[in-house]
């Protein structure tokens, strides 16, 4: 299992799952999530690497890979620290 660590509290993902729901419960806002608003922004603070490459919708978005879409991003394994 992986885990998704927001504001110093963390929650389970599974190995290559989207961290989506894991990241409402941790208080990330969503809009649209579908790529398309950038309200659920967040900035990868650690273990940017265990995360998927950017989406299509990110690189449309214009982010750089220190700054991620939640309603994008799958974790592979391993632990990510996002602020937002």
């Amino acid at each position: 299992m992986a885990k998704i660590i927001v504001e110093g509290q963390g929650k389970e993902v599974p190995d290559g799952g989207q961290i989506k729901e894991a990241a409402k419960e941790l208080g990330v806002i969503f809009g649209c999530e579908d790529g398309l608003c950038g309200t659920c922004m967040v900035e990868v603070d650690e273990g940017q690497d265990n995360l998927s490459e950017l989406t299509e919708a990110e690189k449309n978005m214009g982010v750089d890979g220190k700054n991620r879409l939640a309603c994008q991003c799958r974790i592979k394994s391993g632990a990510v620290k996002l602020k937002y």
